[in-house]
């Protein structure tokens, strides 16, 4: 199986499935002699884990971070960083009655089609559990960005859409609920929706909305890795995303080239940020804000029509521990991505000039 790294001198390899013993990963070229806070990474690492609250799956794990290499005396040493992340509560039954079926818009029949065989339990290595070591991960890359503020939180679930922006809401907030929505009346309510979502056995998706600061002016390499490319790649890559959009997005297309472009002041900040931060796909300075669209899980405690292997179609109903909605325990999965690119490209802007 290709396509388990991701970055270019800040480097993470991943292994490991939902059921399996573990999971971890290597990250390579983080610079020597940063002081790490390990504590915090096992924090970001708690913000992400099961049985955090009643509107998240209630797999219970501890999502204890040990790390084996890479680390001396609190510093990075500059050599390969190993880790693992010990599954300790499994219940691989829960998926026996999937063994020869497949769920629908799950990633189950294209992995048995694309490898002849799958690990069923839990989905295997298609589980967003995976994402935990991206989350260790990003939380080293967070430390190597001293000074740049990253901040993600819901902004919408199912049609319930925060329209205040970013610049109008606490960003202190966010870990205040167990929605991580920063608007507490918006909170009580999505919250109230995905507990009522879960009583009927079925899922919602939503949006995470991210703001990146004090982000240095050119960061970026074109033409072909642009930082909001390579932005909207890594967000891609994280489970059950469905859409990128940065900037004015998609909005933008409605506008006028004179009302859409960010005029200059003299200190060469923009009046305006519908560019989102990033011009020619190099950092400009401003802040840099994108949202990420998650569908509803398809696992799904309801009864569904499906095929199994033999192509016959039959009836089964999901079971186990899942997330009625995703979004909550993403925030700081689209956070680690986000300092993994910067990281990445603020070791690449080293090499571009004298």
């Amino acid at each position: 199986m290709a396509g388990n790294s991701f970055g270019q001198l800040f480097r993470l390899t991943t292994f490991g499935e939902s059921h399996g013993k573990a999971l971890g990963g290597v990250i390579d070229g983080c610079p020597a002699g940063i002081s790490l806070d390990l504590e915090q990474i096992q924090n970001e690492l708690d913000r992400r884990k099961p049985g955090q609250s009643a509107i998240v799956t209630q797999r219970k794990e501890p999502d204890t971070v040990e790390f084996y290499s890479g680390i001396f005396e609190g510093k990075t040493t500059g050599t390969p960083i190993g880790f693992a992340i010990h599954n300790t509560n499994q219940k691989s039954k829960d998926y026996s009655h999937i063994k020869d079926s497949y769920r629908p818009s799950h990633a189950d029949y294209v992995y048995d089609k694309k490898y002849g065989f799958r690990d069923y339990r839990g989905g295997g290595r298609s589980s967003a559990r995976e994402t935990a070591s991206r989350v260790v991960a990003g939380a080293i890359a967070k430390q190597l960005l001293n000074g740049v503020k990253i901040n993600a939180y819901v902004s919408q679930v199912g049609e319930m859409k925060l329209e205040k922006d970013y610049n109008a809401l606490d960003l202190s907030k966010i870990d205040t609920n167990p929605v991580r929505c920063p608007d507490m009346e918006m909170a009580q309510k999505m919250e109230d929706y995905i507990k009522s979502i879960k009583k009927e056995g079925d899922t919602i998706g939503g949006v995470v909305s991210c703001v990146i600061q004090n982000v240095p002016i050119g960061l970026g390499e074109p033409v072909f890795d642009k930082l909001h490319a390579t932005l909207g790649a890594a967000m891609l890559s994280i489970n059950a995303v469905k859409g990128f959009e940065y900037g004015s997005g998609f909005e933008g297309v409605q506008m006028k080239g004179s009302q859409h472009n960010d005029a200059f002041n003299s200190d060469g900040t923009t009046t305006t940020n519908r560019s989102g931060g990033v011009q020619g796909g190099i950092s400009n300075g401003m802040d840099i804000y994108f949202n990420v669209a998650f569908k509803p899980v398809a696992t799904v405690l309801q009864a569904y029509e499906t095929i199994n292997k033999e192509g016959e179609k039959v009836t089964t109903q999901g079971k186990g521990r899942h997330d009625p909605c995703v979004v909550p325990r993403a925030v700081p999965i689209v956070e680690a991505m986000a300092a993994l690119v910067l990281a990445d490209y603020m070791l690449l802007a080293r090499s571009n000039k004298i």
